[in-house]
């Protein structure tokens, strides 16, 4: 019986912040694969080896995560005042489908690195030494992200003592200016608050009523309060995943929200679209120990932000997900700026299941509507293989 060899596809596995995927040039794909479709999502989803029912990727490149089971496509841009085009695949792990509805902030941060390894950026815009300024094109949500890349002897530099929570070793920090991250395209036609309020009365069967903030800005969130959900804010990981019935209720916020912010039409559709909306739980700043066993003091800190990604409680936090949270909590009267003690911070540092993280950004109103411009935060990232994965030549 005749059998389909493999076939190898140059791609590169990198983390950024604290997210890991694969990493591919468009023009490297299978020609099937150069465009948007079926033969694409096929293709990605034997990459990492989903849909997976031991929920395990054995058979791929995936961590059986929501952090790890991501891939993202890189090309030289044709659009002015940009580098390269960034698309993201958030691949299901047991679920033969791939969602191309948001964006991941974290490999965000690797996507500058790896645009200029890849050949992808004029060497006239790489310094000797110094920062790469490399702009991207998020083709998924259709804003620009601004990274800036540290440079040394020419070439990229990874490591440095760089410190992120959630990350083990230090590296070289690479900041990252997403530019009016407001979603312009879904729920509500471009309003950063797509139900035109800034705290909603969201129902939600099986819990009544609660308040909600629902946001379009680094990616759609709902933000709810840690109270009105049975939880303090200091959780990590094992307290929600592996309670059934917690995670069935926050599937249900989400599902109600996209509603909510026009996202999908019913909650039947919520299923398909599992990276957004994201849903998150805030309170004041409160003393907690971190997953790694560091003591967090609620003194250094503004909040506290548990967020929900894939159905799973996430083991740090979303990089989109931060961005919403600084959009958020720059905007006074949102759950989130009630959470951070009120006024109009243009910053603010919140504690996550593996630590605490700075978010800025720059919100203001205009003709009664608000608007952030940019908001800004640092990752890091590095290479950790690069030659080709393989995967069997009939997968697309």
């Amino acid at each position: 019986m005749p059998h389909t060899p493999q076939i190898r596809i140059p791609a590169t596995y990198m983390r950024g912040g604290t997210s890991k995927g694969v990493f591919f040039r468009l023009d490297d794909l299978p020609a099937a694969a150069r465009v948007a479709g079926a033969a694409r999502d096929r293709l990605l989803l034997r990459v990492i080896g989903s849909p997976d029912p031991y929920g395990k990727q054995i058979d791929g490149m995936g961590g059986a995560t929501s952090s790890t089971s991501k891939t993202v496509i890189v090309s030289a841009s044709a659009r002015p005042g940009h580098d390269v085009d960034y698309l993201f695949g958030q691949v299901s792990i047991d679920k033969p489908f791939v969602d191309w509805s948001g964006n991941c902030g974290n490999l965000s941060s690797a996507v500058g690195s790896f645009a200029i390894r890849a050949g992808l950026v004029a060497r006239e815009r790489i310094p000797q030494d110094g920062m790469a300024v490399v702009r991207i094109w998020q083709a998924n949500i259709n804003k620009t992200i601004v990274a800036h890349v540290p440079v040394t002897n020419g070439e990229v530099q990874e490591t440095g003592d760089f410190e992120l929570d959630g990350v083990t070793f230090p590296a070289a920090e690479v900041q990252l200016e997403f530019m009016d991250p407001a979603a312009d395209e879904e729920g509500g036609g471009g309003s950063m608050f797509p139900t035109g309020n800034l705290i909603d009365a969201l129902e939600v069967p099986g819990l009544g009523t609660i308040q909600a903030t629902m946001i379009n800005a680094g990616i759609p969130t709902i933000f709810v309060n840690a109270e009105d959900v049975g939880y303090t804010g200091a959780e990590l990981q094992d307290a929600i995943n592996g309670d059934v019935r917690a995670l069935a209720m926050f599937e249900t916020i989400r599902a109600h929200g996209a509603v909510r912010m026009g996202l999908i039409k019913d909650t039947g559709e919520a299923a398909g679209r599992q990276h957004t909306p994201k849903v998150a739980f805030v309170a004041p700043a409160l003393d907690y120990t971190a997953s790694s066993g560091k003591a967090v003091a609620g003194k250094d800190i503004d909040l506290v932000v548990r967020a929900l990604s894939m159905g799973k409680l996430h083991h740090a936090m979303m990089g989109t997900a931060a961005v919403a949270i600084g959009t958020a909590a720059a905007v006074p009267g949102t759950l989130v700026n009630l959470a951070a003690g009120g006024g109009k911070p243009d910053a603010v540092r919140f504690g996550h299941p593996s630590g605490t993280l700075r978010v800025g950004a720059q919100a203001e109103q205009v003709n009664g509507e608000w608007r952030v411009t940019k908001a800004v935060m640092s990752r890091s990232a590095r290479v950790l293989m690069e030659g080709w994965v393989r995967v069997p030549g009939d997968a697309c």
